[in-house]
C-alpha cells in the first residue's frame, strides 16, 4: 500500500510513468516451499508414514516390526527411484507431492474396497452368498486409479512407477503377499500407463478404461475368479452372478477412466499442470487475443501461424509436446499488440516506424514487447507454461539491426566530432541496451520455439529461395544460438537438435515452394479487340510489303508477292 501512494506522488511529479504492467509475483516463502530440500524432506518423511499406516490398516492393523521395515524399505526404494530418473519431479515438491499423494490414495482406496469385500462374508438372507459377494468386491478394485492418474498428468514412465509400487503395497495389504491380486495389479496398470501416452481427447480415456476393464475381465476369467463354478459344477451355478462379476471387472477400469475424466480439471488448476486435452481446448484460434491480433497486427498473427506449423513438427520430430509448441507459438508474440507498426511485418504502404526514432528508442520498443506479452497473458490468465515461453523466447539475444544502425551513428558523430576537431567524445554504445532481458529457454518446446521464431522470421528476407539456401539458413542459425549459449539452459541435446533442423528444412521446403508464373487472364470483351488490333495490323503489312519491294528496299517473299 505504501509503495502504491509513493508511484502515485511520482506520476505527478512526473518522476514515473502512469502506465502499469503486470508481473510474475515471486514469493520468497512460496519458492521455499515449492523448491525447497527441507520441505521435500518433511514431504517425503510424512507421506512415507502415512503409506505405511495405511498398509498396516491404523491403530487397529495387524501391523509388525518386520511388516514396517520391509514396507518402509519398499517405500525408499520408490523415492530413490525417483530421485534418479525423475530429477525435475523431485526438484518440484508440487509434482512430488501429487506422486506420492497419489500413491497413498490409490493404496486406501484399494484397502477400503478389500475391507469391504472382508465385511460381505457375513451371512444374510440374501440369495447371493457370503463368497459370491467377497468375490464381486474383490473384482471391483480399483488397480488402476493412481497409474492411469499419473500417467495422464506426468507421463507414462512415472504412470509405471506408481503402478508397480502400488500394486507392490496393494499386495501386502491383507499380511501375506496376494499373488492374485499382485499379477491384475501390476498388468492392468502397465496397460493403463501405455494406452494413457498420448492423451488428446477425453475420448480416448475412456477407450483405454474399457480396454483396462476387458484385461481385468480377461486375467480374472484365466485365473477362476470368474466362473470357477463353471468348471467344478455347472448345475449349480448362479448365472446372474457370473454376469454381475463380469459386469465388476469392466466397470473396474471403466469407473476409473471415468473419475479421472471428472477430476482431471481439479488437478491440473491445484498442481498446476497441462494435458494435452487442454492444450487442444486451448487451440482455439478464437481466443480474444488472437481475435484481435488478426484485425490490429496481421501480420504478426500470420507470423504466429507460421511459427507454430514449424515448432510442432520440430517437437514431434524429437518426442516433445507439440500440442503445447504449437499453443505457446500462438501466444509467443502478443506484446506486438500495443505497438503492432514498429514491427515489420505489420508495416504498411512502406511506412517506417522507425525512421525517426533514434537506435536506443527504436530497440527499447522492440524489446518491450515481451514484457507487454507478460502483461496480456496475465490480464487474459493464461497458462504459465505460455507466460514461460512469452518471456524466455528470445532469451538474451541481442536486437541487432538497431545495435549496428547505433555504432554507425557512432562512427559517423566521431568523424565529424573530429573534423571539428572538438574535444566531446559521442556518447558510448552499450551493448546490454539492445539485449533482451532474458531469462533463456529454460525447456525444449520453449527452445523450439525460440528457434522456429529466428529461422521463420530470417527465411523471410530469402531472395529466390531454393532447397540449398533454406539449409544454409537453418544451420547458420541454429549455429548462432549454439554459439551464443542461448540453447544451455534446457535439456535439448544435440542429437535433439540435429532432428529439430532437420525438421525446420523439411517444413520451410514444403512452406516456400515456388509456382508457376501463369499468363494474365484477359476479358472476352479484351480478346476480341485484341484479335481485331491483330487483323488490321496483317492487313497493313500485306499492303506495305510491295511497296517495299518496288522501291528496291526489300525483296518480297513469295507469299508478299503473291498477295
Amino acid at each position: 500500500m505504501l509503495s502504491f501512494f509513493t508511484r502515485q506522488r511520482l506520476i505527478r511529479r512526473g518522476l514515473a510513468s502512469a502506465k502499469w504492467r503486470r508481473r510474475i509475483n515471486h514469493s520468497e516463502w512460496l519458492e521455499s516451499l515449492c523448491y525447497g530440500g527441507t520441505a521435500r524432506i518433511v514431504l517425503v518423511v510424512v507421506m512415507g508414514l502415512l503409506l505405511i499406516q495405511v498398509v498396516s490398516g491404523g491403530a487397529n492393523g495387524s501391523g509388525t516390526p518386520e511388516r514396517w521395515l520391509v514396507e518402509g524399505l519398499v517405500y525408499m526404494l520408490a523415492v530413490a527411484l525417483i530421485w534418479m530418473n525423475h530429477h525435475r519431479i523431485w526438484g518440484d515438491n508440487s509434482r512430488l507431492l501429487l506422486i506420492l499423494g497419489t500413491l497413498v490414495f490409490h493404496v486406501g482406496a484399494v484397502r477400503w474396497v478389500g475391507s469391504e469385500a472382508l465385511e460381505s462374508m457375513v451371512p444374510s438372507g440374501v440369495e447371493w452368498s457370503a463368497l459370491d459377494r467377497r468375490q464381486l468386491w474383490e473384482l471391483s478394485i480399483p488397480f488402476t486409479l493412481g497409474p492411469m492418474l499419473i500417467s495422464v498428468l506426468l507421463g507414462q514412465r512415472l504412470g509405471i512407477v506408481v503402478s508397480i509400487f502400488g500394486s507392490l503395497f496393494g499386495a501386502m495389504i491383507n499380511g501375506a503377499l496376494n499373488a492374485r491380486f499382485l499379477v491384475v495389479s501390476l498388468l492392468t496398470g502397465f496397460v493403463a500407463a501405455l494406452m494413457t501416452k498420448d492423451v488428446r481427447r477425453r475420448t480416448d480415456l475412456l477407450k483405454a478404461g474399457l480396454l483396462v476393464g476387458c484385461t481385468a475381465l480377461s486375467l480374472d476369467l484365466l485365473m477362476g475368479q470368474i466362473g470357477m463354478a463353471v468348471r467344478i459344477a455347472p448345475a449349480l451355478v448362479h448365472w446372474h452372478v457370473i454376469a454381475w462379476q463380469g459386469v465388476a471387472a469392466l466397470a473396474s477400469g471403466v469407473g476409473v477412466a471415468l473419475i479421472i475424466s471428472g477430476i482431471l480439471p481439479l488437478l491440473e488448476v491445484l498442481f498446476r499442470i497441462t494435458t494435452s486435452i487442454t492444450w487442444l481446448e486451448l487451440a482455439d484460434l478464437n481466443h480474444p487475443l488472437l481475435k484481435r491480433m488478426t484485425l490490429e497486427a496481421p501480420g504478426t498473427y500470420h507470423h504466429s501461424l507460421m511459427v507454430a506449423q514449424l515448432a510442432e513438427a520440430g517437437a514431434e520430430a524429437i518426442g516433445a509436446n507439440a500440442a503445447m509448441a504449437r499453443v505457446c507459438s500462438y501466444f509467443h508474440d502478443i506484446g506486438k499488440l500495443v505497438k503492432p507498426e514498429y514491427f515489420i511485418e505489420n508495416a504498411r504502404f512502406g511506412r517506417n516506424a522507425h525512421a525517426d526514432l533514434a537506435p536506443t528508442m527504436s530497440a527499447l520498443i522492440i524489446i518491450a514487447h515481451v514484457k507487454e506479452g507478460v502483461d496480456l497473458a496475465l490480464k487474459h490468465r493464461l497458462n504459465r507454461e505460455i507466460i514461460d515461453v512469452i518471456q524466455q523466447h528470445h532469451g538474451t539475444s541481442t536486437v541487432y539491426y538497431f545495435y549496428r544502425r547505433a555504432l554507425e551513428q557512432q562512427e559517423e558523430a566521431r568523424k565529424v566530432i573530429v573534423a571539428q576537431e572538438s574535444e566531446e567524445e559521442p556518447p558510448e554504445v552499450r551493448e546490454e541496451s539492445f539485449c533482451y532481458h532474458g531469462p533463456r529457454p529454460q525447456s525444449r518446446e520453449c527452445a523450439i520455439i525460440s528457434l522456429a521464431d529466428s529461422v521463420e522470421s530470417a527465411s523471410r528476407s530469402l531472395e529466390k529461395v531454393s532447397p540449398q539456401k533454406i539449409d544454409q539458413l537453418v544451420e547458420d542459425i541454429l549455429q548462432k544460438r549454439l554459439l551464443d549459449g542461448e540453447l544451455k539452459e534446457c535439456d535439448l541435446r544435440m542429437n535433439e537438435l540435429y532432428e529439430v533442423a532437420e525438421s525446420f528444412k523439411k517444413t520451410l521446403r514444403s512452406m516456400m515452394h515456388s509456382r508457376i508464373a501463369y499468363p494474365k487472364a484477359v476479358s472476352k470483351r479484351e480478346s476480341q479487340a485484341g484479335h481485331r488490333q491483330t487483323a488490321g495490323e496483317g492487313v497493313h503489312e500485306k499492303r506495305r510489303i510491295p511497296v517495299a519491294a518496288v522501291s528496291g528496299n526489300q525483296e518480297p517473299s513469295g507469299k508478299a508477292h503473291l498477295a
